[in-house]
């Protein structure tokens, strides 16, 4: 891997698309009013992109790959909050659809990153 910095991996520029789209809903009128809700989903998006980072910058392939398995299980959680925000009439069909999307988008690519990292480090092992 010859990213240098965690902004450069497709992941976590994928996952800071993510926050700001949740950024936007969470900020719509009836959204707002719901802290509980609207924190929680605030800070799993939040952890999608800083879990990336971290793990990055941890220094360790293994290390890397749990940090990326926590970015990877935020994901799903701001889903699942994507369909509360959807049930409470918070949001729409088209921005549930959007970001829901958004949120897959950085599960399949994370899931990729552990994928590449996990054969690597496997691969050195042997050696």
């Amino acid at each position: 891997m010859n990213y240098k910095r965690f902004e450069e991996l497709p992941c976590w520029q994928k996952a800071r698309e993510l926050c700001r789209a949740v950024f936007d809903l969470i900020n719509q009128k009836d959204f707002r009013k719901d802290f509980s809700l609207k924190n929680q989903i605030w800070e799993a998006a939040g952890s999608v992109m800083d879990n990336i980072a971290e793990g990055f910058d941890d220094g360790s392939t293994r290390e890397f790959i749990r940090f990326l398995g926590y970015s990877q299980r935020s994901s799903s959680e701001v889903q699942s909050q994507l369909y509360r925000a959807l049930d409470c009439k918070y949001i729409d069909q088209n921005q549930f659809d959007h970001t829901y999307n958004l949120a897959s988008e950085c599960r399949k690519q994370i899931k990729g990153l552990r994928k590449y990292l996990r054969d690597y480090d496997e691969g050195r092992d042997k050696n």
